[in-house]
Formats: structure tokens, C-alpha cells, sequence
């Protein structure tokens, strides 16, 4: 090939029907703003809801927290109680807010801990399951200058590389059952639920209450006490949650779902008002179906039944008792002989005809 008809090819438009290197068409580079649509990544945008890509798609497994929209109410419920307990626990004067709620996998906040700090495993007893509790350092710190005697006006002193000591993990944990006994009293309007605490570790690896993989419900709640503070983070994974999820769906305390006693009362008020259809059957005969096929008219069928025989009243095809044929005025009459069977009762509850 020569230089000029090489020079033609490699300027020539691909897309003007001129040929081209080979008859293809020269591949299309993506920039990095159409990478991050596809991939789901979006540094200005932290809302997990607006995600997309594959993103999304890791993420489609969590269950957003709104679809459980009781739990709102009950950490702020929580919120109101623990401003009240840690203002009595501390004598201190003391300010809880909630700081927000997510859903996230287990194994991402474990590895997402803050280190030092102080993991507490507590046990839901109604649940069945396990729940954690997680206080910063910088709370730890000021609780225990706020129990022993501080100054104020002091930034809580860090001391980084040594464990928590003996006081500090005891002091701890008489604020972490305060603040379970809080929990406790926040789901009761729910339902009744003990929260014990089981163990504390300082280790996340040693708090694994659940598979990495399992969704859960993270709460950051955050404590001041004038100048100096700390966080508070709460986790229930969803199996334990589950158990009453139904009573976290609801829209506000106490809504009804699928069982209505105004209705069931009104109902059960009109059935008694009910007319249904009874059939009085004298006897029954089968018979060949080829034998039916072939009836005339003037044709007899012989009934095994008696002046004295007893005829059944029946709803549909439910048999409700028995009794004897005989004649009222210019009228047919059946007089009831036995009481209504309880399995015939059933059958009509349960809508049998």
C-alpha cells in the first residue's frame, strides 16, 4: 500500500461510507463522569435511595428503613427517655438527639467502628436475637470525668495504645444499661420486649452477632454534656427485628392489619339476619348415568323412602339435622327432630354453601 493511499484511509470519516482501517468502526471511550453513572458512584450524593448502577444493584438487598416507618417513633421515644435518664445518671445537664437512621450490612459496620472503643452486646429475650451497642471513646472519656469529679471547661483527655481500665469499663456499663432499660421502655407501647446485656468487648471481631452479609438497622444518637460529648450507635440486624416486623409496618400506634373488631361485630350482627335456603331431601338414589340418559317421560323412579322415614334438612350441601315430614294446614311441613351437629355449624362458619 502507498503512503498517500495510506494517509486517505487513516483521515478518511468512518461514518461517510468512505472505507476505513479494515471496515471497522473506531470504539468509543467513556469519560469519567458516564463511569461513575454506570458503576452507581456519585460524590456529591450520599442518599442511598439515588443510587443506580451496579450500585444499586449490591445495594438492592438492604431494606430502607422507611418501609418501617414505626421505628421512628420508637427512637424518638428513645431519645426523650435517655435525655431524661442520662440528666438523673450524671447529674450533669445532658442533650440526646438522634442523628440519623440507615440500613447497612453488618460486616461494613463492624470494619466502619472507630477504634478505641467499647461494643456491648446485649440480648433481645422476646426476640430471640442479639442487638449491639456502641459508645465512642470521647463519650467514654467524658463519662468518666463527669462521674468522678472532672473539671469542666477540660477537653476529654485521649490516651491512645492502652485498654480501657477496670473503672472505665464499669462505669460504661452502668450507663449502657441505662440506656437499654430506655430501649426497653421505648418498644413496650409496641410491644413488651427485655433487653440484658450479655458481654462487653473492645474487640469487634469478638461482637459478631450476625453473618457480614445480613442487613441491619444502625441508629447514631448523639450525647452532650455541655463541652464535651460522644456518640452512641445502636444496631439490630433485621432478624431481630422480624418478629414484629408487622407492628413496625404500621403507619401510627395501635392501626389494625386484616382483623377489624367493629367489623366482626357488624358482620357477625348480620348473619344472624341472614336468609339462607334449606332444602328438605327425602331420599337419594343412584343411579347409571346411562340409565338417566335414557329416562322418558312417564317413567317411574322407586324411592326407598316412608311416610316414617326421616327427611334431611340440609344448607346446599352440608347436612344440618333431621326430621319428620307431615302436614300443617293446607302446607307440608317438617318438624325438626335433633339439634344442629357442631360439624355442620363448622361447615357454615367456614362458608361451606
Amino acid at each position: 500500500m502507498s503512503a498517500a493511499t495510506a494517509e486517505n484511509l487513516e483521515t478518511s470519516d468512518p461514518f461517510g461510507g468512505e472505507p476505513d482501517r479494515g471496515g471497522l468502526v473506531p470504539e468509543r471511550v467513556l469519560n469519567q463522569d458516564e463511569i461513575d453513572s454506570l458503576l452507581g458512584f456519585d460524590l456529591g450524593d450520599d442518599d442511598a435511595s439515588d443510587r443506580t448502577g451496579i450500585r444499586a444493584i449490591i445495594n438492592s438487598a438492604l431494606v430502607s428503613y422507611e418501609r418501617l416507618p414505626m421505628l421512628e417513633i420508637v427512637f424518638d421515644r428513645l431519645v426523650r427517655l435517655m435525655t431524661t435518664s442520662l440528666r438523673n445518671f450524671t447529674s450533669d445537664n445532658v442533650e440526646v438527639s438522634l442523628d440519623n437512621i440507615s440500613s447497612i450490612r453488618f460486616g461494613d459496620y463492624l470494619n466502619s467502628i472507630p477504634l478505641p472503643a467499647i461494643l456491648a452486646v446485649f440480648r433481645a429475650e422476646e426476640l430471640d436475637n442479639y442487638g449491639l451497642l456502641t459508645v465512642d471513646s470521647n463519650l467514654i472519656y467524658s463519662i468518666v470525668d463527669v462521674l468522678l469529679g472532672g473539671r469542666r471547661g477540660t477537653a476529654a483527655l485521649r490516651i491512645e495504645g492502652r485498654p480501657y481500665t477496670t473503672i472505665e469499663r464499669v462505669l460504661v456499663q452502668r450507663m449502657v444499661e441505662v440506656v437499654l432499660h430506655d430501649a426497653q421502655q421505648a418498644f413496650e407501647p409496641l410491644t413488651p420486649v427485655h433487653f440484658n446485656l450479655d458481654r462487653l468487648e473492645t474487640n469487634p471481631r469478638f461482637a459478631a452477632i450476625a453473618r457480614p452479609a445480613n442487613a441491619a438497622i444502625l441508629v447514631k444518637l448523639r450525647v452532650d454534656m455541655e463541652d464535651r460529648g460522644g456518640r452512641i450507635e445502636l444496631l439490630l440486624p433485621y432478624a431481630t427485628l422480624e418478629p414484629i416486623r408487622k407492628m413496625l409496618l404500621q403507619q401510627f400506634m395501635g392501626e389494625k392489619f386484616g382483623r377489624d373488631n367493629i367489623w366482626e361485630g357488624h358482620l357477625a350482627s348480620e348473619l344472624w339476619t341472614t336468609q339462607t335456603e334449606v332444602r328438605a331431601v327425602l331420599d337419594e338414589h343412584q343411579v347409571p348415568l346411562s340409565e338417566v340418559l335414557n329416562l322418558k317421560v312417564g317413567d317411574t323412579l322407586m324411592l326407598n323412602a316412608t311416610p316414617d322415614s326421616d327427611v334431611s334438612i340440609r344448607a346446599g350441601q352440608i347436612p344440618l339435622t333431621v326430621g319428620k315430614m307431615g302436614r300443617k294446614g293446607a302446607h307440608i311441613a317438617v318438624r325438626v327432630e335433633r339439634p344442629i351437629s357442631k360439624d355442620a355449624a363448622a361447615g357454615l362458619t367456614k362458608g361451606g354453601f
